[in-house]
């Protein structure tokens, strides 16, 4: 048999034992966390506290973060790196001697060995899922969603007043929503445009400046 041939030997039986595979994958972590009282918390709290010893030792203590090159916090900066780097870290240390985790499988249980180390990647996967949607609502958090909501809020606060005095007012801001989205980076980057002018210009317009910043963050 070839390498293609093994290769789709091994994807079959992947697919055929997808379920199991999974509920292993879960029950890994389940596992894992038993016994504690803060059960998957601890999931969290390690690279937590790695992301907060790395950042205070390189920013605080060697002055370092701002030889990135990158204009963005150093904390971001360092967590869009370190984040990734916990799964492959817990591959290469774990995932390279899963046979021996899951040694039931192999001797007692008839289970495809090509899908014992999907088991764990799966497992060390959902932690991964965590960390990248805790990694977006902090760079979120940093400014563009606080930042949006103030602005949007103190907006309707007062245009809504306005618009109970003025029904012309209303129909006005009803009238420039559709330039405010055509005239915006939403459908398009502003800083490709290559006329500076235009670009400074059109950064007045809000809808630009927050699309802009999830853009960045994202």
């Amino acid at each position: 048999m070839g390498i293609v041939g093994t290769l789709s030997e091994i994807i079959k039986e992947q697919w055929e034992w997808r379920k199991q595979i999974l509920s292993l994958g879960l029950f890994d972590l389940k596992k894992t966390s038993a016994g504690a009282v803060l059960g998957s918390f601890w999931f969290f709290a390690k690279p937590a506290v790695y992301i907060f010893c790395f950042w205070f030792a390189l920013e605080v203590g060697l002055k370092s973060g701002n030889q990135t090159g990158s204009d963005v916090p150093y904390i971001l900066w360092l967590m869009g790196g370190l984040i990734p780097w916990f799964y492959m870290q817990d591959i290469l240390g774990v995932g390279i001697d899963v046979f021996k985790r899951y040694s039931y499988l192999v001797t007692k249980i008839k289970f495809p060995l090509p899908g014992i180390p999907t088991i764990y990647s799966i497992s060390t996967m959902i932690i991964q899922a965590g960390l990248v949607a805790a990694l977006l609502i902090v760079f979120f958090l940093c400014g563009q969603t606080v930042l949006m909501f103030v602005f949007f809020d103190l907006f309707s606060l007062m245009t809504s007043c306005l618009s109970a005095i003025s029904k012309d007012f209303k129909n006005l801001l009803q009238t420039l929503s559709t330039p405010l989205f055509w005239l915006s980076g939403v459908i398009f980057d502003v800083y490709s445009m290559g006329i500076p002018a235009i670009e400074a210009i059109l950064m007045f317009n809000p809808v630009t400046f927050f699309v802009s910043m999830y853009r960045c963050a994202v």
